[in-house]
């Protein structure tokens, strides 16, 4: 049975159990921020689905038709990851930097990412999460070991708050009794005991060093830092400007983290290529190679350079097109496709 976290937990000899308990509510493995979530996200790389040929779809039946076309619009959904040059640069940096924190007693690097919403910060944080994993799973096949951590800030956080984000991620149940030590002794025990190499903490934006429950939750991180032999890699909107680095406590932060800024991306030929990839990825019937490529220019206008934004028009204009059954993509049903406030905010700009 899994200890509840408590006021004697740490006189219970099965305190850190929880985190090799499988979490059995299905609903959960589609969340990073848990321990089952997480391993479903790495170890699952969904094939695409087989396009049958044009001539055998009228013989499918109403039912078979329908799991044809559920398979393809889930496929469609979660479309591939583009390996950009900013994706590359975050697992190169942080690939490096585990390594040389590898035997290091104190004082370990980190890495901040840091840059406008939808830039692809989580998208690289998680990627990167995800090839330390598979890198570990391959160097210690058949051992239970916990080689990544993934857990987000919550708004308004309190470092109670954050460090039951900890313990929730590794499934350690946490009572109403239990005061923010037991919980912070119980996740580092169950971390170092299962070898954890990399923490990445995302939404980091939602600390605020400018106030009090900001600075506890900064400290909080600082403490997990100095118990835990890993490498903290965090991930915010525009963490300078929201004064991460202010004061004595960013100061700190600034000279142990270093900061890749994720940007939009200008009109060259790397947007092209990411244009190209997701086209290459779709499956649809009638959709003519190419077309995608050449509204790459459009595309660069419509979305602001913003991966985010581009990854969901292309995704939102497959769905529609086996929905509507067209099986193509053009610049008119790309057009129906509604984007986020910031985007069109930026195509309103640039047409002026």
């Amino acid at each position: 049975m899994v200890t509840a976290i408590g006021p004697t937990s740490d006189q219970d000899p099965q305190r850190h159990s929880g985190w090799k308990r499988a979490l059995d509510r299905e609903d959960l493995h589609r969340y990073l921020t848990t321990l089952a979530g997480w391993r479903e996200f790495t170890t699952q790389d969904p094939a695409p689905p087989e396009m049958l040929p044009e001539d055998m779809l009228p013989d499918l039946d109403p039912d078979e038709r329908l799991d044809y076309d559920d398979g393809r619009l889930d496929y469609h959904t979660r479309l591939t990851v583009a390996a950009t040059s900013t994706l590359r640069t975050v697992v190169h940096t942080g690939r490096r930097l585990t390594l040389l924190n590898r035997h290091a007693i104190s004082a370990r690097r980190g890495l901040i990412l840091s840059g406008p919403a939808g830039t692809g910060k989580t998208t690289a944080l998680t990627q990167f999460g995800k090839t330390i994993e598979v890198i570990d799973r391959r160097q210690h096949p058949g051992v239970d070991r916990i080689p990544v951590v993934y857990v987000t800030v919550p708004p308004a956080a309190t470092s109670r708050m954050l460090a039951v984000e900890f313990a929730r991620f590794l499934g350690l149940p946490v009572t109403t009794r239990a005061n923010i030590t037991d919980v912070i002794e119980a996740v580092c025990g169950v971390l170092i005991d299962a070898r954890v190499s990399v923490v990445c903490v995302d939404e980091l934006h939602n600390l605020s060093l400018a106030t009090r429950n900001g600075a506890e939750v900064s400290d909080t991180l600082k403490y997990f830092s100095e118990r835990i032999p890993a490498t903290f890699v965090y991930a915010g909107v525009d963490l300078e400007a929201g004064g991460l680095f202010d004061g004595t406590r960013g100061r700190q932060i600034a000279g142990r983290f270093a900061v890749i800024d994720t940007v939009p991306f200008p009109d060259t030929q790397e947007w092209t290529g990411l244009v190209t990839t997701l086209e290459e990825a779709l499956r649809l019937h009638h959709h003519k190679p190419g077309a995608l490529e050449g509204l790459a220019r459009y595309l660069h206008q419509r979305t602001g350079g913003m991966i985010g934004s581009l990854s969901h028009l292309i995704r939102g204009a497959a769905v529609d097109a086996i929905l509507d059954g067209t099986e193509k993509i053009t610049r008119e049903s790309l057009e129906r496709v509604k984007l986020d406030r910031a985007a069109q905010t930026r195509k309103t700009k640039t047409a002026s």
